[in-house]
């Protein structure tokens, strides 16, 4: 037995691919072989059954599917099944007026039973259960998924851009990595693709009804001229065998019709990605007690009025009222991982008579983040909370755009903070902090989009770009009046991203050098064995890259840092001029981060005049020897430009002497941080300089 089935296994692994690929062809083909050739009773049986069947399979595919995409080869398999429906009405009603006449057994025992069993072998009877599916299926169940689907596909449409600003904010952020993000961007556009695709086969079903009725129609006024005409039945016999034939026939095809109906209702209206159908609606319709104790009321006092069946309202108030009763004592109960998070806290606590030891004093964490207790399932597992693998693709990001790991973030709550609020902290002391809301989304405003939005006002907290929280059914709406909506976790990621970029000079600690430098030793050992710690210390080293860093000058070129660094360092141990001179090597790498793959620099220029008084101020004695009304006008004209450049979508780069550029940029970092500053031995010679806006130049 077990031979048998290793071989059919084996059978079955080597044609996988291969007979789900000819299952619509050959499909089709029996199709078109249905509505030519003539089909024996017992074919028509055998069809009509898995036309049932198939009906049933898709609605049961459909309410156990968890998204709507899990269900993509839907519309193809809406336009096949009405295919096949259709070729079977085609089949049948040729059976039924070339031999309706031999009784309503002429046409198969499927349409025999659909005909005289289930209506009781009363044509009227039939005529009226067949319009009223029609009636359900065409006004009612089509009619509805068909404005879904259209409304679904308009906004869904809408939806794309801010769908796709989202994911970038995420892909900048290092929440996800590009494979992910790929993988995003192509289910938004198949998630577009299959609503349109959806609003166009909602058609199909609607057609299908109209062709029920027509198809019915057609077989009584034919069957009544075939019978009485070409074989002289009387009016009684040719409606006895006739129109049962074809009331037994529409709805064979019918009652398959309304299964595929609402499974496209159920497709289109299917809301949600994380659960199917069956538990969504259990969960959201019967978990309050409250509800299901109002209407065990309801029908308590419905039951005890007189007149009304006092048995069956009163038999369902009880039974309600014990499931209300069971549900609120099931919630009373402490879940198993609070539980478990006591127990912890009771174990951690330590005894109130123990002696004070080392382990007692905690170091200060290097980086930190402090969350408010509504913000702790954020990092709960057991509640979905993915806070925690956020902060894993925030660190893995941040070594491939700046070139080293960053240190750990240790997460910890802290009660002293609003329930909503969290802090960052870099070795102790607070970097930035801010607050965030579970189950809402940030909606952030890009530019200038005028459309309001019904929430509570806020601003971006890492970029502080105007904004607001909003609920879920605002989502939608907001996507498509262009704002880019992310939930709490991404807002609060994207936060330590930034200020992580922003103080990496602060992150390169000691530790983090050395870790440094033996990673590179196992790329490149000669070299760091010539220069770190042979020509270069690890204390210079250090202080080199956070020279660099300060600036935002990634160090993922370490190689051409280490080189620089072995052909100056017999002339100095200045770290600030082994800066400059690494910049200097490092110029094609830093031009390219500010203006990306162009040739042409539109640069921010200084007045001749101002330049030369700054080069005779700042050339060799440092800013103390700068007038501080010069200084403070020299600011305020920086921080304006680089607003203006950027506002025109250019980047604010400003180009100074050789002698005066890492004093202009301490001067102006604090006044324009995202003015960058660029000597003029950084200039590549591959590329153009266009002179743009001149400080110190008069209004």
């Amino acid at each position: 037995m077990n031979v048998f089935l290793q071989t059919a296994q084996q059978w079955l692994d080597q044609r996988r691919g291969r007979g789900p690929a000819l299952a619509a062809p050959i499909l089709v083909m029996v199709v078109l072989s249905m509505l030519v050739l003539p089909l024996p009773p017992w074919m028509l049986d055998t069809f009509f059954t898995l036309n049932i069947a198939l009906a049933l399979t898709v609605m049961m595919v459909a309410a156990y599917m968890k998204r709507a995409l899990d269900f993509a080869a839907f519309p193809t398999v809406l336009l096949l099944t009405t295919l096949l429906r259709l070729s079977l009405n085609v089949a049948s009603t040729r059976v039924v007026l070339m031999e309706g006449h031999n009784g309503p057994g002429a046409a198969g025992a499927v349409i025999e039973a659909f005909g005289t069993f289930l209506v009781g072998g009363n044509f009227a009877v039939g005529v009226i259960v067949f319009l009223i599916l029609v009636v359900i299926n065409f006004i009612v169940i089509t009619k509805g998924a068909e404005r879904i689907a259209e409304v679904g596909a308009r906004f869904t449409l809408d939806a794309m851009p801010g769908k796709q600003m989202a994911i970038d904010a995420d892909l900048n952020a290092g929440i996800i990595d590009d494979k992910e993000a790929k993988r995003r961007r192509a289910e938004v556009a198949e998630e577009a693709d299959f609503f349109g695709n959806m609003d166009g086969a909602s058609k199909f079903v609607r057609g299908d009804a109209i062709a029920g009725i027509l198809i019915l129609l057609i077989n009584i006024i034919g069957g009544f001229a075939i019978g009485m005409l070409q074989h002289g039945l009387s009016a009684g016999q040719a409606a006895d065998s006739y129109i049962t034939l074809a009331v037994g026939d529409a709805l064979v095809a019918q009652v398959p019709g309304l299964l595929i109906s609402v499974a496209a209702a159920m497709v289109v209206s299917r809301v949600g990605k994380d659960e199917e159908l069956g538990d969504q609606i259990v969960t959201q319709m019967f978990d309050s007690p409250k509800v299901l104790g109002v209407t065990a009321s309801v029908l308590f006092l419905l039951g005890v009025v007189p007149g009304m069946p006092h048995v069956v309202f009163l038999t369902f108030a009880v039974l309600i009222g014990s499931v209300a009763f069971w549900i609120w004592r099931m919630q009373q109960q402490p879940s198993k991982a609070e539980l478990e998070a006591q127990q912890a806290a009771a174990a951690a606590q330590p005894a109130a008579d123990a002696e004070a030891t080392w382990d007692d004093l905690q170091p200060v964490d290097l980086l930190g983040l402090e969350l408010g207790y509504r913000l702790i399932p954020l990092v709960d597992k057991t509640r979905q909370g993915d806070l925690l693998t956020r902060i894993k693709g925030v660190r893995k990001k941040f070594a491939q755009d700046v070139g080293f790991l960053p240190p750990a973030v240790h997460v910890r709550d802290n009660l002293e903070l609003r329930p909503s609020a969290y802090r960052i902290t870099l070795r102790g002391v607070v970097v930035g902090e801010g607050e965030v809301f579970p189950g809402q989304y940030l909606a952030i405003n890009p530019g200038h989009i005028r459309t309001p939005l019904i929430g509570s006002p806020t601003t971006d907290p890492a970029f502080g770009l105007p904004a607001h929280w909003i609920d879920e059914r605002q989502k939608e709406n907001a996507q498509m009046a262009g704002y880019t909506v992310v939930d709490s976790e991404t807002v609060l990621a994207t936060h330590l991203s930034h200020l992580m970029q922003v103080h990496a000079a602060k992150l390169l600690s000691r530790t983090e050098v050395q870790e440094l430098v033996a990673h590179v030793a196992k790329l490149a050992p000669k070299l760091i064995e010539e220069v770190v710690p042979a020509m270069v210390s690890i204390g210079v080293f250090q202080k080199v890259l956070q020279l660099l860093l300060e600036e935002s000058v990634n160090i993922r070129d370490i190689r051409t840092i280490i080189e620089a660094l072995a052909e100056h360092a017999g002339q100095t141990q200045d770290p600030a001029e082994l800066a400059r001179r690494v910049r200097q090597a490092l110029a094609p790498a830093i031009v390219q981060q500010i203006y990306g793959p162009v040739n042409e620099l539109e640069v921010i220029a200084i007045e001749p005049g101002l330049e030369r008084l700054l080069t005779q101020a700042l050339g060799g004695q440092g800013m103390a020897a700068l007038d501080p009304g010069v200084a403070d006008m020299l600011t305020q004209s920086a921080a304006k430009v680089a607003n203006a450049q950027e506002e025109k979508g250019v980047p604010a780069c400003l180009l100074v002497p050789d002698a005066i550029r890492a004093a202009m940029a301490r001067l102006l970092r604090r006044a324009a941080p995202r003015l960058q500053v660029l000597a003029h031995s950084e200039i590549p010679d591959t590329h153009l300089i266009r002179i743009g806006p001149i400080l110190g130049e008069p209004a």
